[in-house]
């Protein structure tokens, strides 16, 4: 009786073995092309998405787009018309990363972009605008893609001489805005393009 316990616990031991070859061979997740491009990887505490192209996408964890590229209504008096990058929704605070290897070329107060990092790479520039003006960065440091570079600045900004931008109740914010986020371009050749093309 023994003898034949053992014969039908290994044939049970075979089956399930079958079935778990068989489940990990043609049930393994397939994930869409829509996700190929991106490859993370993980630094510090965030991860990091490289697109196909090569970049690293500018702000860790948040990729919800408010404004696109291009013609649009101006969300708040001084905004152009003309979008020439991508507002990606970010709370204030939230880390900022360098998108490739380069050098910092400006770090300053900017008009309508309020608080504004310049990343030049070549004959490419990242320009992230509404950030903190706890900078971290300065003019002429080199940084490596992936390394956090500044912060997500607040809605409201005080003692910037010449600023011209405030909210309706005469409260001045960085820039032209309606709140944190970040505003992120790119130039090629001193021309401004669609972000979403390196991504």
């Amino acid at each position: 009786m023994s003898n034949s316990f053992f014969v039908s616990f290994k044939r049970l031991l075979f089956i399930i073995i079958f079935f778990i070859i068989f489940i990990s061979l043609f049930f393994i997740p397939i994930y869409p092309d829509e996700f190929a491009s991106y490859s993370p990887m993980v630094d510090g505490n965030y991860i990091i998405d490289i697109s196909s192209s090569g970049y690293a996408w500018p702000s860790p964890g948040y990729t919800r787009i408010n404004s696109y590229f291009g013609y649009r209504t101006s969300p708040t008096a001084g905004a152009s018309s003309y979008h020439s990058g991508l507002d990606i929704g970010a709370p204030e605070g939230s880390k900022l990363i360098a998108v490739t290897s380069g050098q910092i070329t400006f770090a300053s107060f900017l008009g309508g972009g309020g608080y504004t990092i310049t990343l030049s790479s070549g004959n490419m520039k990242f320009t992230y605008c509404h950030v903190s003006p706890n900078y971290i960065v300065k003019v002429g440091d080199y940084v490596s893609q992936g390394q956090v570079i500044g912060y997500v600045g607040p809605k409201y900004v005080y003692g910037v001489s010449g600023n011209q931008y405030s909210d309706e109740y005469g409260n001045p914010t960085n820039g032209a805005t309606t709140g944190p986020h970040l505003h992120f371009g790119v130039r090629v050749d001193g021309q401004y393009i669609d972000p979403l093309t390196l991504f």
